[in-house]
């Protein structure tokens, strides 16, 4: 396993990815111990980062490009509004090894309008356009765009199909589209996932104008039955929150949606699989729950569930808590179960 922080992805970049199926980025979800917890599970899903500010690039006392190798084929989201400093952010990007440059045009939250970047960014197309523009002439990585449907009043199928005219101008050729309008002012983000009517037909109306266009799907995909309706219209789907509580879905990934004759990884096994992560995270100074926090999800809906949950969430923030907690937690399903 490498914790690697400087070691550059070299020459292993694809110039094109499979975006069959994603995990949106989420913000304090989707770090680097989720994605190498996810890998385990999906080989072919294209993975997010959490959203990255410019500003937390450029001048944060933070590594805030650090990933693990095992991670790719890994995208990483950014969010900011000066082209300057995206360009300088997809470049180090790029030397870094991602795989893929996104833009963020779909948080609605306060205090990314306040930074003017987001969803309040559909607005202002022609920003997005030279946006996209200054980062494509610094990599030759993918540079794409995740937005929403509309914003406010601006909800009709014209204003989308501006927004898409515009930035597509300017080289951008794939959009994951969040099939929600956001409400800037009078919903949280948490309402602006839930209340706001999902359009899916919008999207695939999108993928019917614009044929050569990628143009991938997002929200409320909870089963991956749902994930093939969409594909029989689009050319990908990410999944957002489900992946994140119900993460096991994952191991299905590969063989229902990408046509892997891979056996599917058992619970057991990606437990297994986890352990030596584990270990090197701890000894690196790191603390269990900053890991086993994205697992305890890995048993839902199964007898047993409960008694994981529970034992990780009461032993792994201790002090010295180590890898014994995560066997303990599985044993206790296991007992649970044959009783």
């Amino acid at each position: 396993m490498n914790l690697d922080k400087t070691q550059q992805h070299q020459g292993l970049a694809p110039k094109t990815l499979d975006r069959t199926f994603s995990i949106a980025p989420m913000l304090d979800w989707t770090d680097r111990h989720y994605r190498y917890f996810a890998r385990l599970m999906s080989a072919n899903a294209l993975l997010y980062t959490e959203m990255v500010t410019t500003g937390a690039i450029l001048h944060g006392r933070g590594d805030y490009l650090a990933y693990n190798q095992e991670e790719h084929p890994l995208a990483l989201q950014l969010g900011g509004s000066n082209p300057v400093d995206l360009a300088r952010c997809a470049k180090l990007a790029a030397e870094r090894g991602y795989d893929e440059v996104n833009l963020n045009v779909g948080c609605p939250s306060d205090r990314v309008q306040n930074g003017r970047f987001g969803a309040c960014l559909m607005a202002e197309p022609e920003l997005v356009a030279e946006c996209v523009d200054a980062m494509k002439q610094v990599v030759d990585i993918p540079v794409t765009v995740k937005t929403r449907i509309g914003i406010d009043e601006q909800d009709s199928y014209a204003f989308l199909t501006q927004f898409i005219d515009v930035v597509s101008a300017k080289g951008c050729t794939d959009f994951t589209i969040h099939a929600r309008k956001a409400w800037l002012q009078g919903l949280s983000p948490k309402e602006n996932r839930e209340i706001p009517p999902l359009d899916y037909e919008r999207v695939y109306q999108l993928k019917r104008d614009y044929p050569a266009l990628n143009i991938g799907i997002n929200g409320g995909v909870t089963t991956l039955e749902q994930a093939q309706l969409h594909l029989a219209q689009l050319d990908g789907v990410m999944m957002g929150r489900e992946a994140y509580q119900n993460p096991y879905i994952l191991a299905q990934v590969d063989q229902i949606l990408c046509g892997s004759q891979k056996a599917v990884i058992s619970r057991e096994d990606v437990i297994e699989a986890m352990l030596p992560y584990i270990e090197a995270h701890l000894l690196s100074g790191g603390r269990l729950n900053h890991i086993t926090r994205h697992m305890i999800g890995l048993f839902q809906g199964l007898p047993g569930a409960r008694a994981w949950r529970r034992y990780l969430s009461e032993n792994a923030h201790k002090n010295g808590a180590g890898i014994e907690v995560v066997k303990q937690a599985f044993q206790n399903i296991q007992a649970e179960v044959i009783e």
